[in-house]
């Protein structure tokens, strides 16, 4: 039975608009610009609310709606820029600071609690693959299940994707945990 155009945006409404704020805070991490942002957002909920008879309502329409997102960005805004540089993954030296900091989980804990403008520069400054498995992570917590579901990559390449990308996170930002008192400066 098809739903009537009232009972698809009520249904619009009630699960997907609360995510409105989540897109658009991942479409700035994406594209780099605020007015860029603004456009996949609004892009992105558009072709939503056009495709909401194909949602199975009641399921995550958060990682629904950021994979049209990611879609969207890569079809319509990515093509625009110069192929990103490869990452030579050799390059990325293993440095880590969680023996500075005691907790169950002291990757989420730190990067919880620095999330600021420093930190959203540096996580801006990662190359396209890390950046948004960092972004999808560590800013809007989604699981790894929920990140390979929105990039289409298996959930081993996610957690590859977000240990090397906190790991440039970790080198980049060290001086600014310490000077913030985040951390102490490590003897080595």
């Amino acid at each position: 039975m098809s739903q009537s155009h009232d009972e698809r945006r009520r249904g619009f409404e009630r699960e997907a608009l609360p995510h409105l704020d989540a897109v658009y805070r991942v479409a700035l991490r994406l594209s780099g610009d605020p007015a860029q942002a603004e456009d996949l957002a609004q892009e992105t909920m558009l072709k939503a609310f056009r495709s909401w008879h194909q949602y199975q309502q009641g399921t995550n329409a958060r990682a629904w709606l950021l994979t049209i997102l990611r879609h969207t960005f890569i079809n319509a805004y990515r093509q625009k820029k110069n192929r990103p540089a490869s990452v030579d993954l050799s390059e990325i030296e293993e440095f880590t600071v969680f023996h500075d900091v005691q907790d169950t989980d002291p990757e989420g804990t730190f990067f919880d609690q620095i999330i600021d403008d420093e930190v959203l520069r540096a996580i801006d400054s990662l190359p396209d693959e890390f950046r948004e498995t960092v972004v999808l992570s560590d800013v809007e917590s989604l699981s790894y299940a929920e990140i390979a579901e929105v990039t289409g990559v298996p959930v081993g390449t996610v957690k590859s994707r977000l240990y090397r990308g906190r790991q440039i996170l970790q080198r980049q930002l060290y001086e600014y945990a310490v000077e913030m008192g985040y951390l102490r400066r490590s003897a080595t």
